[in-house]
């Protein structure tokens, strides 16, 4: 199944950290990616993301404004299998 790709804009990139704003329109993803920076996730909207991860799927609620965090390493896809985009904040720390 081809989906469309979710759509990053970088914001800030210096040598401290990377912001970006993702967009996932209804159905979009990232593609499998690893993260190679602990990072910050901060919801602008709210919803659920699905997770294809090695250990299987897995399904993330976003509450706006309510922040999360992850480590180095993290591999997945993130998909928007809802019918509403979803927008967050990333905020990579190097």
């Amino acid at each position: 199944m081809t989906r469309p790709q979710a759509v990053p804009t970088v914001q800030i990139d210096n040598a401290r950290v990377i912001v970006t704003e993702w967009r996932f329109a209804p159905g979009a993803e990232t593609g499998w990616h690893r993260h190679g920076h602990d990072y910050v996730v901060v919801p602008m909207t709210g919803g659920a993301l699905t997770l294809e991860t090695p250990e299987g799927t897995k399904v993330a609620p976003l509450t706006p404004g309510q922040s999360y965090t992850r480590s180095i390493g993290v591999e997945h896809n993130v998909i928007n299998d809802t019918d509403q985009e979803i927008v967050f904040i990333e905020i990579e720390v190097r």
